[in-house]
């Protein structure tokens, strides 16, 4: 799907995603990414949603963003209470959806203005 441009140039926006990819500010991605408004995008270790572990809310809890959109691939699944505990001891909130709603409901916070943090795992 190709999204219509809202553009904030120095900020990383989801300019258009499908089955395989994502792209960022119109470069395309095929690996699960890391993602805030400011700053790189970074690929995630986490290849599917069976290879979550609590190391990497871990690391996503590190970089204290106010709310975690977590993109569980092409099917909503909701991550272990004891894999988040991290984000829940640091009082950070998490939401959990498919892929395309992430992508989409992580542009509208990002436009906003919010601390958001898009944790996107890319099925393969």
């Amino acid at each position: 799907m190709k999204l219509q441009p809202d553009r904030q140039p120095t900020l990383n926006t989801v300019s258009a995603y499908g089955p395989n990819y994502i792209e960022i500010n119109a470069t395309r991605y095929e690996t699960s990414l890391i993602l805030q408004p400011e700053g790189p995008v970074t690929s995630w270790t986490c290849r599917s949603f069976n290879d979550l572990t609590i190391q990497d809310f871990e690391a996503i809890a590190l970089k204290k963003p106010a709310l975690v959109i977590f993109g569980s691939g092409s099917k909503i699944q909701f991550p272990r209470p004891e894999l988040i505990a991290p984000l829940i001891k640091a009082k950070i909130g998490i939401e959990t959806m498919d892929l395309q709603a992430a992508c989409r409901t992580y542009n509208v916070l990002m436009a906003e203005g919010r601390n958001v943090l898009a944790a996107l795992i890319m099925d393969k």
